[in-house]
């Protein structure tokens, strides 16, 4: 097949790329060439989606059997690249979120769900992050002649992760020693491999499939005691984890999510964080590697890239400072 990425060089993109040229497809990315090197095999176009010029440059005497727009975030601007791309390609794939989905996480989200109110034509200031996403959903639906498949994927890591949550935590606990761990260590979690993402989209895209699907690891496929468990047997780290209730952590001003990684407070407004019914994409052929395997591959990647080049793109840097993760300790060893 010919296969259009919207993207295509960074984390769930890369994946996709590298996963189409492996079964033999055409891959042509277009991207701005600003963050990443491109995928090599592909044919690299560069340009600006939100520029109108660049897109019709794009379409210029070629066509594509599939586009897979991994990087759409503004509903007018993927209802553009939605209507330009239309006769120049059969189906389109959106990856969307689940938190595009209506009322999650303060209920679960399930196949009967549907997403936020969101136009089509929205703006960058029309709403946040799941809102417009779902915008860009309605979008592409209105805007596109041809199979429109939706991917709605839930906590994404694995290799070339962009966002510094498993590297953060897998560089700090290589450092050994005493290590904050957040919360109760059988809080359930779900977790997805990017990896197993691109292989179930682009099984779906080849079928030419009109659907719509939350993709995201079974409920519980670990706890957040095993996952930084696993992060210490593949470190080969000497971490002592020190787990800190929840209460105690918002009381020293610890950043949930961001400080650190996948931790949120037990609260009632994110109660189903780890709530994503996956039954409709598991019967849909869905398959999600064992989390030991994705922590594993994830550092083999991350190893051989020197701390200090450890650079994941332009989203908000996650992790604790060293000294207010002493400091907290300190406070916790004294109370």
């Amino acid at each position: 097949m010919r296969v259009l990425v919207l993207g295509g060089s960074g984390f769930l993109g890369r994946a996709i790329v590298e996963d189409a040229l492996a079964r033999g497809h055409q891959v042509t990315t277009f991207n701005r060439g600003q963050s990443n090197p491109d995928v090599p095999g592909v044919e690299p176009v560069h340009g600006d989606r939100g520029v109108t010029a660049d897109l019709e440059r794009l379409v210029d005497g070629r066509s594509w059997d599939l586009v897979i727009d991994v990087n759409g975030y503004v509903p007018r601007v993927v209802g553009e690249s939605a209507r330009l791309l239309s006769g120049h390609a059969q189906g389109y794939v959106f990856i969307s979120t689940v938190s595009a989905v209506k009322d999650f996480p303060d209920k679960p989200a399930t196949d009967e769900s549907g997403i936020w109110d969101c136009a089509p034509d929205a703006g960058p200031d029309d709403g946040d992050y799941g809102v417009l996403k779902a915008g860009c959903e309605r979008a592409v639906e209105q805007a596109f002649a041809g199979n429109v498949l939706i991917v709605q994927p839930g906590l994404v890591l694995g290799p070339y992760e962009n966002v510094a949550r498993l590297p953060w935590w897998l560089t700090r606990i290589s450092h050994g020693g005493q290590v904050l761990a957040p919360g109760e260590p059988d809080r359930p979690m779900q977790l997805i491999d990017a990896r197993d993402i691109a292989s179930f989209t682009l099984d779906h895209g080849e079928k030419g499939t009109r659907d719509r699907f939350m993709v995201t690891g079974p409920a519980g496929n670990t706890t957040y005691g095993q996952w930084l468990e696993l992060c210490k047997q593949v470190t080969g780290s000497d971490a002592e984890f020190v787990w800190v209730d929840d209460d105690f952590l918002k009381e020293q001003g610890v950043g949930e999510f961001v400080e650190l990684p996948l931790w949120s407070a037990d609260q009632e407004e994110r109660a189903n964080f780890w709530s994503i019914s996956t039954a409709k994409a598991e019967a849909a052929g869905l398959h999600v590697r064992p989390v030991a395997e994705m922590v594993r591959d994830t550092w083999e990647w991350l190893r051989h890239i020197p701390e200090e080049k450890r650079v994941y793109g332009s989203r908000m840097q996650h992790g604790i400072a060293p000294d207010k993760e002493a400091a907290v300790l300190s406070a916790w060893a004294t109370r």
